[in-house]
């Protein structure tokens, strides 16, 4: 059995890790969508409402369960009986940093565990969640570069909801 992780703060998901998601549960069995605490960040969603979040725009993924952890991701890895790990790459400033943190994992993962690099669907590749929230903050529109709940949330969030 092929169990996947695929990790990240997603503050907020975008549609670019929501699509990630997808394709990536077609790879394997399971795939968990592990939601990484860092206390050290102030998120604009605190854990749970990350976590209900992703759970809700993924219902619809029969193979998919959300988690959300603390610490080291090898730990959480190798706790957990994952033998694939899923990166997204938007960009190869994005792969100079994931093949250090890839590398880094291997020798900390239990044995049988594989990073697999996914790349961004190009309608996506320029959004990150970072600048999601500061466009969405200063009364831009990030329609269509965030998932419908998710961009109500947001708003909920920035202006009440208007």
């Amino acid at each position: 059995m092929n169990k996947a992780l695929f990790a990240g703060s997603f503050d907020p998901l975008t549609c670019g890790h929501l699509d990630l998601i997808r394709r990536s549960s077609k790879l394997c069995d399971e795939l968990v969508v592990g939601v990484i605490c860092n206390p050290s960040k102030m998120p604009l969603f605190n854990i749970e409402e990350r976590t209900a979040m992703i759970r809700e725009v993924t219902a619809d993924i029969p193979n998919v369960r959300v988690d959300a952890f603390t610490g080291l991701l090898a730990d959480y890895v190798n706790q957990n009986g994952f033998n694939i790990v899923v990166r997204g790459l938007r960009s190869s400033t994005d792969f100079e940093y994931e093949i250090q943190m890839a590398q880094m994992n291997a020798r900390l993962y239990a044995d049988n565990v594989e990073t697999v690099f996914l790349m961004t669907d190009p309608r996506f590749s320029y959004m990150s969640s970072s600048m999601g929230k500061e466009v969405c903050s200063l009364g831009g529109s990030i329609k269509g570069l965030v998932p419908d709940l998710i961009l109500e949330k947001m708003h909920e969030k920035y202006d009440g909801g208007k």
